[in-house]
């Protein structure tokens, strides 16, 4: 296995997963995907080697914990790198109705999981001067009703990116990405049937479209550029101007 260029990309068989996963391999590294589904199928590229993982039950479970930082320790063998959390959980539902175990499972596998993971793999990320890039939200700046668990969450992020930036320094760099909305599968079929709402939602972005996977790959991929070694700490919005633009009746 070739450590010197070696990626750990998590929820690698999501949109963006998969994305990132052929972003990385096209740039030469060998890519170590890790998901919840007990192996790695589907349409789309997949990773040259693969970790099935409940990122929930790793922040709570210390036995399964132990054993899946082992397993995925000795995969990584001496060098990682880049890091990229990007495995989420978003929960859309009223204040009323959000059960603890809905704030938790939220708060574990968005913050706690990328902390464990970055935690675990620190000498190695060091011993490769590499990078931690996680993939955050604009919903870690703006956000709209039902979103309290995962804006949360991703606030949290954002704020754990900074602080380790300024605490790791020159070890290990660590940078955020913040999308706002990206045409998934999984945003593409909320959309199913209601072709003008998707239309409605493209045209609030000032760039007048939904983002692509591929552009939150490709960010990631100069994030992860030596030749960007004076950015940590960073979070970059890649949210077609959205953020930049006030919403008052004209």
């Amino acid at each position: 296995m070739n450590t010197s260029k070696l990626a750990l990309i998590t929820g690698c068989l999501g949109g963006i997963g998969r994305a990132l996963v052929q972003a990385f391999a096209d740039a030469g590294y060998t890519v170590i995907g890790m998901d919840l589904a007990e192996a790695a199928t589907g349409p789309g590229p997949l990773p040259q080697h693969y970790i099935s993982a409940d990122l929930g039950k790793l922040c709570t479970d210390a036995a399964y914990r132990d054993t899946t930082l082992q397993h995925v320790q000795a995969l990584v063998q001496g060098q990682l790198k880049v890091l990229i959390n990007n495995a989420a959980w978003q929960v859309v539902k009223p204040i009323e109705q959000l059960s603890a175990a809905d704030w938790m499972q939220t708060q574990n596998v968005n913050v706690m999981a990328p902390f464990l993971l970055t935690q675990a793999l620190l000498a190695q990320l060091e011993a490769a001067k590499g990078s931690v890039i996680n993939i955050a939200s604009i919903h870690g700046q703006l956000t709209k009703p039902e979103f309290v668990a995962y804006a949360t969450s991703k606030t949290a992020l954002l704020g754990m990116t900074r602080a380790m930036a300024v605490e790791l320094g020159a070890r290990v760099r660590v940078n955020a990405v913040c999308p706002a909305a990206i045409a998934t599968p999984m945003l593409v079929a909320g959309f199913d049937g209601k072709p003008e709402a998707y239309q409605q939602l493209a045209d609030m972005h000032p760039v007048g479209r939904i983002g692509q996977p591929q552009e939150v790959a490709r960010t990631c991929i100069l994030l992860a550029d030596d030749q960007l070694g004076f950015m940590t700490g960073a979070s970059i919005a890649l949210d077609g101007g959205i953020g930049a633009r006030l919403h008052d009746p004209v």
